[in-house]
């Protein structure tokens, strides 16, 4: 029956559902995922309890799909569960290929001028370690970026703090250090005019891309 059950969840992957709108959407997995989800399944009952079996073999389904049918089908899975976990804290989730992009805007994460994250970031934070303790197969890259306002050297260096606080969170979560790339970006790469304060407050955020490793 567990078998069946992981067969069946990646044959569904093809056609996956947005946990937000509820609406079919094209998930980017091959045929080869079904084999490889199998032998995974398999992997994940071996290696699980017998209480915690189902879970394990469908996590293991999702690493097998990831060899047998490509990675892609392995980012689905993981993005589906993010999206469900962090409804309503204000991390919003978006997709660039195989990465998964995780914004944090600065009005949930830090005060202004400030490095010491909000409670809300520490829970949102601990929700999105619960999801890739499972789908250990990618990387954190932890971005900080700044707006424009004050010197050069001072926002590289804030941004650089506040991308630590929020990596040494999620390793205070139990994400293992070596997953874990930190760079801060300092007013690098603005998604907003800094002419305005509502643009300058887009720009002052974390940003965590989880991309496949290698």
């Amino acid at each position: 029956m567990v078998f069946a059950t992981a067969a069946a969840v990646v044959a569904t992957g093809c056609s996956t559902t947005n946990p937000y709108t509820g609406e079919s959407q094209t998930a980017k997995a091959t045929t080869g995922s079904v084999i490889g989800a199998i032998a995974g399944a398999a992997i994940g009952v071996a290696s699980s309890s017998k209480s915690d079996r189902g879970k394990g073999a469908l996590i293991g389904a999702a690493s097998g799909a990831a060899l047998g049918g490509g990675i892609g089908y392995y980012m689905d899975v993981q993005e589906a569960e993010l999206r469900k976990q962090l409804q309503s804290t204000g991390i919003s989730v978006s997709r660039d290929g195989d990465n998964i992009v995780l914004h944090m805007p600065n009005a949930i994460t830090f005060g202004f001028d400030q490095t010491d994250l909000s409670a809300t970031a520490k829970k949102a934070l601990y929700n999105v370690s619960l999801v890739v303790k499972e789908y250990d197969k990618t990387m954190l890259n932890v971005y900080g970026f700044t707006d424009s306002t004050g010197a050069d050297a001072y926002n590289l260096r804030l941004s650089q703090v506040r991308a630590s606080e929020v990596s040494n969170q999620l390793m205070r979560d139990g994400v293992a250090s070596n997953r874990i790339v930190t760079k801060g970006m300092g007013e690098a790469h603005p998604i907003a005019s800094n002419n305005s304060e509502q643009g300058r407050a887009e720009n002052r955020r974390v940003e965590i891309v989880l991309s496949p490793r290698s």
